[in-house]
Protein backbone atom coordinates (compact mmCIF):
# COMPACT_ATOMS: atom_id res chain seq x y z
CA UNK A 1 0.00 0.00 0.00
CA UNK A 2 3.03 2.38 0.78
CA UNK A 3 4.33 1.61 -2.69
CA UNK A 4 1.41 2.23 -4.76
CA UNK A 5 0.93 5.66 -2.41
CA UNK A 6 4.91 6.69 -3.35
CA UNK A 7 3.82 5.87 -7.37
CA UNK A 8 0.71 7.73 -6.99
CA UNK A 9 2.47 10.88 -5.69
CA UNK A 10 5.39 10.62 -8.30
CA UNK A 11 2.70 10.93 -10.78
CA UNK A 12 1.11 13.85 -9.66
CA UNK A 13 3.74 15.77 -9.18
CA UNK A 14 5.18 14.88 -12.67
CA UNK A 15 1.70 15.98 -13.86
CA UNK A 16 2.26 19.34 -12.07
CA UNK A 17 5.74 20.06 -13.76
CA UNK A 18 4.78 19.17 -17.07
CA UNK A 19 1.85 22.08 -16.49
CA UNK A 20 3.87 24.43 -15.19
CA UNK A 21 6.14 23.99 -17.92
CA UNK A 22 3.29 24.40 -20.65
CA UNK A 23 2.12 27.42 -18.87
CA UNK A 24 5.95 28.96 -19.44
CA UNK A 25 5.82 27.55 -23.08
CA UNK A 26 2.65 29.94 -23.88
CA UNK A 27 3.81 32.97 -21.94
CA UNK A 28 1.44 32.62 -19.14
CA UNK A 29 3.61 32.18 -16.18
CA UNK A 30 2.15 34.53 -13.42
CA UNK A 31 -1.22 35.10 -15.47
CA UNK A 32 0.73 38.57 -17.28
CA UNK A 33 1.87 37.19 -20.58
CA UNK A 34 3.59 39.80 -22.10
CA UNK A 35 1.91 42.75 -21.15
CA UNK A 36 3.12 45.33 -18.17
CA UNK A 37 1.43 46.47 -14.96
CA UNK A 38 -1.30 48.37 -16.78
CA UNK A 39 -1.87 46.04 -19.30
CA UNK A 40 -0.07 47.39 -22.18
CA UNK A 41 1.61 45.39 -24.52
CA UNK A 42 5.81 46.06 -23.35
CA UNK A 43 7.11 48.95 -24.97
CA UNK A 44 3.78 50.51 -25.98
CA UNK A 45 4.21 53.71 -24.22
CA UNK A 46 1.90 55.17 -26.91
CA UNK A 47 -0.54 52.87 -25.32
CA UNK A 48 0.24 53.37 -21.32
CA UNK A 49 0.00 57.51 -22.29
CA UNK A 50 -3.64 57.12 -23.91
CA UNK A 51 -4.73 54.45 -21.17
CA UNK A 52 -3.85 57.18 -18.73
CA UNK A 53 -5.15 60.05 -21.00
CA UNK A 54 -2.07 61.93 -19.26
CA UNK A 55 1.28 62.74 -21.42
CA UNK A 56 4.29 62.95 -18.73
CA UNK A 57 6.47 65.91 -19.89
CA UNK A 58 9.74 66.75 -17.93
CA UNK A 59 10.76 70.79 -17.86
CA UNK A 60 12.27 73.24 -16.04
CA UNK A 61 9.62 76.11 -15.88
CA UNK A 62 12.39 78.56 -15.25
CA UNK A 63 13.51 78.82 -18.75
CA UNK A 64 12.08 81.97 -20.65
CA UNK A 65 10.51 82.20 -23.35
CA UNK A 66 10.59 78.41 -23.34
CA UNK A 67 9.16 77.08 -20.26
CA UNK A 68 8.80 79.79 -17.18
CA UNK A 69 5.98 81.11 -15.19
CA UNK A 70 4.17 84.05 -15.95
CA UNK A 71 3.13 86.91 -13.63
CA UNK A 72 0.36 85.29 -12.51
CA UNK A 73 1.96 81.94 -11.83
CA UNK A 74 1.03 80.27 -14.46
CA UNK A 75 3.27 77.64 -16.79
CA UNK A 76 3.75 79.03 -20.21
CA UNK A 77 6.45 79.60 -22.97
CA UNK A 78 6.92 78.11 -26.29
CA UNK A 79 7.95 74.55 -25.60
CA UNK A 80 4.83 74.27 -23.21
CA UNK A 81 2.13 75.58 -26.00
CA UNK A 82 3.91 73.42 -28.66
CA UNK A 83 3.38 70.18 -26.02
CA UNK A 84 0.31 71.08 -25.07
CA UNK A 85 -1.10 71.11 -28.65
CA UNK A 86 0.44 67.90 -29.97
CA UNK A 87 -0.82 66.30 -26.32
CA UNK A 88 -4.30 67.72 -27.71
CA UNK A 89 -3.55 66.22 -31.17
CA UNK A 90 -2.97 62.55 -29.29
CA UNK A 91 -6.37 63.15 -26.95
CA UNK A 92 -4.36 63.38 -23.87
CA UNK A 93 -3.24 65.90 -21.38
CA UNK A 94 0.04 67.06 -21.30
CA UNK A 95 0.85 66.84 -17.26
CA UNK A 96 4.15 69.18 -17.10
CA UNK A 97 6.44 67.63 -14.00
CA UNK A 98 9.02 70.63 -13.50
CA UNK A 99 12.91 69.38 -12.39
CA UNK A 100 16.37 71.57 -12.96
CA UNK A 101 18.09 70.50 -15.84
CA UNK A 102 20.59 68.44 -14.06
CA UNK A 103 18.33 66.23 -12.81
CA UNK A 104 16.15 66.09 -15.83
CA UNK A 105 18.10 63.24 -17.96
CA UNK A 106 17.85 60.83 -14.59
CA UNK A 107 14.27 61.50 -14.65
CA UNK A 108 13.91 60.70 -17.78
CA UNK A 109 16.13 57.42 -17.43
CA UNK A 110 13.83 56.38 -13.84
CA UNK A 111 10.71 56.87 -15.96
CA UNK A 112 9.21 59.68 -13.72
CA UNK A 113 8.60 61.49 -16.86
CA UNK A 114 7.54 60.09 -20.77
CA UNK A 115 9.28 63.06 -22.72
CA UNK A 116 11.30 66.17 -22.21
CA UNK A 117 10.74 69.59 -23.55
CA UNK A 118 13.34 72.01 -22.44
CA UNK A 119 14.97 72.91 -26.03
CA UNK A 120 17.26 69.82 -25.66
CA UNK A 121 19.93 70.12 -28.55
CA UNK A 122 19.76 67.01 -30.61
CA UNK A 123 23.49 66.01 -30.88
CA UNK A 124 24.89 62.41 -32.10
CA UNK A 125 26.02 61.79 -28.82
CA UNK A 126 22.73 62.26 -27.25
CA UNK A 127 20.74 60.22 -30.12
CA UNK A 128 23.32 57.63 -28.65
CA UNK A 129 21.57 57.20 -25.96
CA UNK A 130 17.69 58.68 -26.47
CA UNK A 131 15.00 59.39 -29.31
CA UNK A 132 14.17 62.33 -29.99
CA UNK A 133 11.08 63.80 -32.27
CA UNK A 134 11.47 65.29 -35.31
CA UNK A 135 13.32 69.05 -34.89
CA UNK A 136 10.70 71.87 -33.46
CA UNK A 137 13.09 74.47 -33.26
CA UNK A 138 16.12 76.09 -35.04
CA UNK A 139 18.53 78.73 -33.69
CA UNK A 140 21.71 80.06 -34.61
CA UNK A 141 24.75 82.06 -33.73
CA UNK A 142 23.80 85.80 -34.52
CA UNK A 143 25.74 89.31 -34.20
CA UNK A 144 23.80 91.84 -32.60
CA UNK A 145 24.64 95.77 -33.24
CA UNK A 146 23.41 99.28 -32.55
CA UNK A 147 20.85 99.79 -34.32
CA UNK A 148 22.41 103.16 -35.90
CA UNK A 149 25.68 101.49 -36.87
CA UNK A 150 25.84 100.75 -40.51
CA UNK A 151 29.55 99.91 -40.36
CA UNK A 152 29.19 96.18 -39.27
CA UNK A 153 27.44 94.18 -41.85
CA UNK A 154 29.16 90.91 -41.25
CA UNK A 155 30.99 88.82 -38.90
CA UNK A 156 34.02 89.57 -40.93
CA UNK A 157 33.52 93.31 -39.79
CA UNK A 158 34.14 92.70 -35.67
CA UNK A 159 38.05 92.18 -35.76
CA UNK A 160 39.06 94.68 -33.43
CA UNK A 161 36.15 95.74 -31.81
CA UNK A 162 34.67 95.14 -28.89
CA UNK A 163 32.31 91.97 -28.60
CA UNK A 164 30.42 91.49 -24.66
CA UNK A 165 30.80 87.61 -24.77
CA UNK A 166 31.05 85.33 -21.77
CA UNK A 167 34.31 83.66 -21.69
CA UNK A 168 33.71 80.25 -21.62
CA UNK A 169 31.06 80.43 -24.23
CA UNK A 170 30.67 78.83 -27.62
CA UNK A 171 29.81 82.80 -29.15
CA UNK A 172 33.07 83.79 -27.55
CA UNK A 173 34.80 81.43 -29.39
CA UNK A 174 32.86 82.88 -32.30
CA UNK A 175 34.04 86.02 -31.61
CA UNK A 176 37.58 85.69 -30.84
CA UNK A 177 38.21 83.60 -34.04
CA UNK A 178 37.14 86.84 -36.12
CA UNK A 179 38.98 88.77 -33.98
CA UNK A 180 37.29 90.46 -31.60
CA UNK A 181 38.39 91.48 -28.25
CA UNK A 182 36.27 90.24 -25.93
CA UNK A 183 34.51 92.14 -22.89
CA UNK A 184 33.50 89.62 -20.11
CA UNK A 185 29.77 89.12 -19.08
CA UNK A 186 27.68 87.43 -16.99
CA UNK A 187 24.67 87.01 -19.01
CA UNK A 188 23.10 88.08 -22.20
CA UNK A 189 20.83 91.59 -20.58
CA UNK A 190 24.48 92.19 -19.61
CA UNK A 191 25.79 92.45 -22.82
CA UNK A 192 22.87 94.33 -24.47
CA UNK A 193 23.30 97.10 -21.51
CA UNK A 194 27.33 97.76 -22.61
CA UNK A 195 26.23 98.13 -26.40
CA UNK A 196 23.51 100.48 -25.29
CA UNK A 197 26.10 102.58 -23.38
CA UNK A 198 29.18 102.60 -26.12
CA UNK A 199 31.11 100.57 -24.06
CA UNK A 200 31.55 97.53 -26.68
CA UNK A 201 30.69 97.55 -30.34
CA UNK A 202 28.47 94.31 -30.70
CA UNK A 203 27.60 90.41 -28.94
CA UNK A 204 27.43 87.25 -30.77
CA UNK A 205 24.44 85.25 -29.08
CA UNK A 206 21.51 82.99 -29.88
CA UNK A 207 19.21 83.63 -32.36
CA UNK A 208 16.16 82.78 -30.40
CA UNK A 209 17.22 85.00 -27.54
CA UNK A 210 17.88 87.86 -29.07
CA UNK A 211 14.58 88.04 -30.69
CA UNK A 212 12.64 87.43 -27.70
CA UNK A 213 14.30 90.26 -26.07
CA UNK A 214 13.08 92.00 -28.86
CA UNK A 215 9.79 91.01 -29.07
CA UNK A 216 9.87 92.35 -25.08
CA UNK A 217 11.43 95.21 -25.90
CA UNK A 218 10.53 96.91 -29.23
CA UNK A 219 11.98 99.83 -28.38
CA UNK A 220 15.73 98.52 -27.41
CA UNK A 221 18.24 99.98 -29.91
CA UNK A 222 19.56 97.00 -31.29
CA UNK A 223 19.60 94.52 -34.54
CA UNK A 224 20.87 91.38 -35.99
CA UNK A 225 23.53 92.38 -38.61
CA UNK A 226 24.38 88.60 -39.38
CA UNK A 227 23.73 85.06 -39.16
CA UNK A 228 25.87 81.98 -38.87
CA UNK A 229 25.34 79.61 -41.23
CA UNK A 230 25.08 76.54 -38.97
CA UNK A 231 21.70 76.00 -37.01
CA UNK A 232 21.28 73.93 -34.02
CA UNK A 233 18.07 72.06 -33.61
CA UNK A 234 16.02 70.56 -30.51
CA UNK A 235 13.77 68.10 -30.52
CA UNK A 236 11.50 66.36 -27.78
CA UNK A 237 13.61 63.80 -26.01
CA UNK A 238 12.62 60.64 -25.17
CA UNK A 239 13.65 57.04 -23.89
CA UNK A 240 15.19 54.34 -26.41
CA UNK A 241 11.98 51.99 -27.29
CA UNK A 242 9.50 55.32 -26.68
CA UNK A 243 8.96 54.40 -31.08
CA UNK A 244 5.48 54.45 -30.80
CA UNK A 245 4.61 57.22 -28.99
CA UNK A 246 7.65 59.38 -30.89
CA UNK A 247 5.75 58.60 -34.29
CA UNK A 248 2.74 59.82 -33.42
CA UNK A 249 3.92 63.13 -31.51
CA UNK A 250 5.83 63.64 -34.99
CA UNK A 251 2.67 63.16 -37.10
CA UNK A 252 0.79 65.42 -34.43
CA UNK A 253 3.85 68.18 -35.06
CA UNK A 254 3.89 68.12 -39.16
CA UNK A 255 -0.13 68.43 -38.87
CA UNK A 256 0.61 71.45 -36.60
CA UNK A 257 3.31 72.49 -39.06
CA UNK A 258 1.04 71.76 -42.44
CA UNK A 259 -2.01 73.24 -41.05
CA UNK A 260 -0.15 77.00 -39.90
CA UNK A 261 -0.83 76.29 -35.69
CA UNK A 262 3.00 76.23 -35.11
CA UNK A 263 3.54 78.81 -37.20
CA UNK A 264 0.84 80.86 -34.83
CA UNK A 265 2.56 79.75 -31.70
CA UNK A 266 6.03 80.78 -33.43
CA UNK A 267 4.84 84.15 -34.30
CA UNK A 268 3.19 84.90 -30.64
CA UNK A 269 6.88 84.08 -29.01
CA UNK A 270 9.50 85.59 -31.64
CA UNK A 271 7.70 87.08 -34.07
CA UNK A 272 8.64 84.99 -36.94
CA UNK A 273 9.13 81.03 -37.91
CA UNK A 274 12.00 79.47 -35.90
CA UNK A 275 11.47 76.21 -37.36
CA UNK A 276 13.57 76.96 -40.58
Amino acid sequence: MKKFSYLLLLIISAVLVLAACSGKENGNEGGNGNQNESGNADGDLLAKVKNSSELLVGTEGTYAPFTFHDESGKLTGFDVEIVEEIASRLGVKAKFMETQWDAMFPGLDSERFDMIANQVGIKPERQEKYDFSDPYISSSAVLVTQADNNDVKAFEDIKGLKSAQSLTSNYGEIAKSYGAELVGIDGFIQAIELLNSNRVDVTINDKLTVLDYQKQKPEANIKIVAEADDAAQSGLMFRKGSETLVEAVNKALNEMIEDGTYNEISEKWFGENVLE
